[in-house]
C-alpha cells in the first residue's frame, strides 16, 4: 500500500512539474510574440488620407468627386503632389473642376503634375509654364528624328544656312550652329497628351519658350533649316557652343588672303637738249 501511494505521489509531482514547465514555455513564448508585435507597432509607419482615381481616367476627362476615392498610405513614402484632402483637391469648391493631363489608372495617386489647375482645360495653355510662349516649328523625318518624339521631351535645336561673309575667298558654304539647347516639347502635330505609343511622322512640333527664343528660332527657321536632336532623359549636361562649316567638316583650310600692291606708276617727258632727246620723270595726271 505504501509503495502504491509513493508511486502515485511521485507521479502526481512529475505530472505537476511537466504542467508547470508547459506554462512557463506558453507564458514565455506569448511575452516574446507580444514584445514582437509591439516593436513592429512602434516601427510602422504613420499613414495617412490621400486621394486615389476611383477608375481609369484618360487624357482630357473632366474629374468629379465620384471619380475619386481615399485610401490609406504611408506618410513616409507619399509621392510629392499627392492630395491628402478635398479641400486640397477642389480649393474652389465642387464646381471648378480639374481635368486629367494625362491616362490615369484605376487606385493610382492623384497628383499635381497629373491634373491641371481647378477651372483649366487639357489645351497647351496648361501646359506652358509661367513666362514661356508655345512656338510651332516644322519638321520632316529627317529634322523631327524620325517620328520619336513625344510631349514633353527635350530636343537641342540646330539652324543651318548660309552666312554672308562678305568676302569671295572666305565663303564657308552653309553652317550648322546650335543655337538652342534643353528645349521642351509640349505638343507633336497636335497631339499633346503623349498617350500615342506609335510612330508618328510630324509635321510640326510645339515648344515651350522664353519670348527671346521665340525671335531667335523664328529668325532662324526663316533665313535657313531646323533641325533637332533628342536629349536624353537623365542627361543633365549643358552643351556648349557649337559650329561647323563646311570647310571644318572637310579639314580644307582657307587660302591665305594676299593683298595686291599696286604697281608705283612713273610718268617721264622728253626733252630736247640741241641734238639730245633726254626723258625726265615728273608727277602724273589723269
Amino acid at each position: 500500500m505504501r509503495m502504491v501511494f509513493g508511486l502515485v505521489l511521485i507521479v502526481g509531482l512529475g505530472l505537476a512539474g511537466f504542467a508547470t514547465y508547459m506554462v512557463k514555455n506558453y507564458i514565455t513564448a506569448y511575452q516574446t510574440a507580444l514584445a514582437q508585435e509591439r516593436a513592429m507597432n512602434a516601427s510602422a509607419a504613420t499613414m495617412i488620407d490621400i486621394y486615389v482615381a476611383d477608375k481609369q481616367l484618360k487624357y482630357g476627362d473632366v474629374i468629379t468627386e465620384e471619380d475619386l476615392r481615399v485610401v490609406k498610405f504611408p506618410e513616409d513614402a507619399m509621392p510629392e503632389g499627392t492630395f491628402t484632402s478635398k479641400a486640397a483637391f477642389f480649393p474652389k469648391g465642387e464646381n471648378v473642376l480639374r481635368t486629367a493631363l494625362r491616362t490615369i489608372e484605376k487606385n493610382e495617386a492623384m497628383m499635381e503634375v497629373k491634373v491641371t489647375a481647378p477651372g483649366e482645360s487639357a489645351g497647351l495653355t496648361s501646359q506652358l509654364e509661367r513666362g514661356k510662349r508655345a512656338f510651332a516649328i516644322k519638321v520632316d523625318v529627317a529634322s523631327g528624328v524620325s517620328g520619336f518624339l513625344r510631349p514633353g521631351d527635350r530636343v537641342d535645336v540646330y539652324w543651318t544656312g548660309a552666312i554672308e561673309t562678305g568676302a569671295r575667298n572666305g565663303d564657308r558654304g552653309d553652317v550648322t550652329k546650335l543655337i538652342e539647347t534643353g528645349v521642351k516639347l509640349i505638343a507633336v502635330d497636335q497631339d499633346s497628351s503623349g498617350e500615342s505609343s506609335e510612330t508618328m511622322i510630324a509635321r510640326t512640333v510645339t515648344v515651350a519658350a522664353t519670348p527671346q527664343q521665340v525671335a531667335a528660332l523664328a529668325q532662324a527657321q526663316s533665313s535657313g533649316r531646323l533641325s533637332l536632336s533628342l536629349v536624353g532623359n537623365e542627361d543633365d549636361t549643358v552643351a556648349e557652343a557649337i559650329e561647323v562649316d563646311q570647310r571644318s567638316l572637310l579639314g580644307i583650310e582657307a587660302a591665305p588672303v594676299v593683298a595686291e600692291v599696286a604697281e608705283e606708276k612713273i610718268c617721264t617727258t622728253r626733252i630736247r637738249r640741241g641734238a639730245e632727246v633726254v626723258e625726265m620723270p615728273i608727277a602724273c595726271t589723269n
